[in-house]
């Protein structure tokens, strides 16, 4: 017959009503006033009931000790995990003092009774929460948790003047359709003029009345107009539009390009489209189904995101005006002008991109998949920081040896008449091409190929320097060498590494301690994060 009653299998055994146990190992004790904390049946720490400050004391020694994590010792003395941390913080911070702190405000210390009328004088004041948070000394969260406890709702956005090309008119349109007696005008026959063109929507999910001014041949491109919103998809590249500003393409583009003609969709909303969509991991047009266009549209401050046919044929009638060298070469401009310190060595290294179209093309190998398959070599060149100044495609996937005379013009076009140093690795190496970069005004720095005899032991001097507040050691040999049977001298350092290999490095600087070589020498690894970065975006 089934009972509810279970049998004890060891009625003997009991726990002790005054013990708490932490884990397997630890084990608190309450008899006669006072608290043993044991450790495998060793004393830990000893105190009186109702001394608060040494059971933290003892709490954040079980922890730090490594006896018992967070969750345990808070069940064990009753208390959450946050107080446990908060006893952690206070201790290394302050020491033993620091735990005898009284939870809760200090007493006889008197609150701010103004805290709530200053946050609400600056708030009408249009203070921004991070700036009230600064000022209190609370965090960002409290402020708009507080801000919603006393009623405020966000404000309307409020749209801000941008120019259109002054060559656009709006009378004669607006006359002859007003002569047609359109009614769809009559809301805006008082419309400012174009070249301060300011929107008529107020609603950034309803842009009915930039659509129909596009339509009318009015708005060559449709102001940003952004509202509040929880929980946008892909909302997180807003915070790359100031890097791309400072980048100066739009500027650029606007010089180079004008405009596209009258459009919703115009010149800048199509350039910032095509970044925001590499930051999306969206590597074409075609990409676009795969999302909703009103997601991304509240991304760009639209109602919708160009689809798909409208993006492309923005592109063909970008691509038809055949200005997108005059484009490279203006952005690698800008980049001169605002990166001047780090254009003194230059790093110039190939990269195949593989190509997935319809045309034929010349195969090159992929090394990252051990393949031969149709695919361009680009050119990359870096400054010291590993940032792109300029790319060139390779006619027919031509070799460094070839497509560096092209690009050294290129670089002096845009850098000018000022000493430069090139970085390439060993598919550069040709002695001709050495005679030929130094000719050109060019200083070279490269690692050596072929056949050369080692480097005795005792050449090798340890070679100390300091960059960005790190030490760096090199066991160097610096030596000369002459090439093409003597008609070239250049300086060879060669690193030895701890297992006996030599690395040695060829270059045309003099100047410069052997470290400094090695170092600007090494240094290539910042290209080449550079390519893995580029190469990480392209297959996801």
């Amino acid at each position: 017959m089934a009972t509810d009653v279970r049998d004890d299998l060891f009625p003997g055994l009991r726990n002790p009503e005054n013990a708490r146990f932490i884990n397997e190992r630890c084990v608190v004790r309450t008899q006669d006033g006072s608290c043993v904390v044991l450790v495998s049946g060793i004393t830990l720490a000893q105190y009186a009931v109702g001394d608060r400050m040494s059971e933290a004391h003892a709490m954040v020694n079980l922890i730090d000790q490594g006896w018992a994590d967070q969750n345990d010792v808070a069940r064990a003395f009753g208390c959450s995990a946050r107080t446990v941390r908060r006893y952690q913080r206070r201790f290394e911070e302050t020491g033993l003092a620091g735990l005898g702190h009284a939870d809760g405000y200090p007493r006889g210390r008197p609150r701010t009774p103004s805290r709530l009328q200053l946050m609400e004088r600056w708030k009408a004041q249009g203070c921004s929460h991070r700036e009230m948070a600064r000022r209190l000394g609370i965090s960002v969260r409290a402020v708009r948790k507080t801000l919603r406890q006393l009623g405020w709702k966000a404000a309307s956005i409020t749209q801000r003047e941008l120019p259109l090309d002054a060559s656009t008119t709006v009378a004669p349109a607006l006359a002859c359709h007003a002569a047609e007696g359109d009614p769809n005008l009559s809301a805006f026959c008082m419309a400012p003029p174009a070249e301060s063109f300011l929107s008529q929507d107020v609603d950034p999910a309803h842009r009915e009345g930039d659509r129909l001014w596009a339509r009318l041949g009015l708005l060559q491109d449709a102001v940003p107009l952004f509202g509040s919103a929880a929980a946008v998809p892909g909302a997180g590249v807003l915070l790359a539009v100031p890097v791309l500003m400072a980048t100066g393409i739009f500027g650029c583009a606007q010089k180079i390009y004008g405009n596209l003609g009258p459009a919703f969709y115009g010149l800048r909303t199509t350039l910032l489209t095509l970044l925001l969509m590499a930051l999306w991991r969206i590597k074409r047009p075609e990409g676009l189904k795969e999302h909703s266009p009103r997601d991304l549209g509240r991304v760009l401050g639209l109602d919708r995101a160009p689809e798909v046919k409208t993006l492309r044929r923005k592109l063909a009638r970008l691509a038809a005006v055949g200005r997108a060298a005059e484009l490279g070469t203006a952005l690698a401009q800008q980049r001169v002008a605002a990166r001047g310190q780090a254009i003194g060595f230059l790093y110039i290294d190939g990269h195949v991109r593989v190509y997935h179209g319809q045309q034929t093309i010349p195969k090159a190998h992929v090394a990252r998949m051990r393949l031969s398959m149709p695919a361009t070599t680009d050119y990359w060149v870096n400054d010291t920081a590993g940032d792109p100044l300029f790319v060139v495609t390779a006619p027919a996937n031509a070799g460094l040896v070839k497509m560096l005379p092209a690009m050294l013009s290129q670089i002096r076009d845009l850098v000018g008449q000022r000493r430069l140093t090139v970085v390439f690795d060993r598919g550069g190496f040709s002695p001709k091409l050495f005679q030929e970069i130094i000719g050109a005004g060019f200083d070279l720095l490269t690692y050596r190929k072929g056949r050369y005899p080692p480097i005795q032991l005792k050449l090798f001097r340890k070679c100390r320097m300091r960059v960005d507040g790190r030490s760096i050691t090199y066991l160097l040999a610096d030596q000369e060498v002459r090439l093409l049977k003597g008609k070239l001298r250049l300086r060879q350092v060669t690193r030895r590494m701890d297992n006996g290999h030599q690395t040695p490095i060829l270059t045309s600087r003099r100047d410069l301690p052997p470290a400094r070589v090695a170092y600007h020498m090494f240094d290539r690894w910042r290209q080449e994060n550079f390519f893995k970065v580029r190469h990480e975006k392209s297959v996801k």
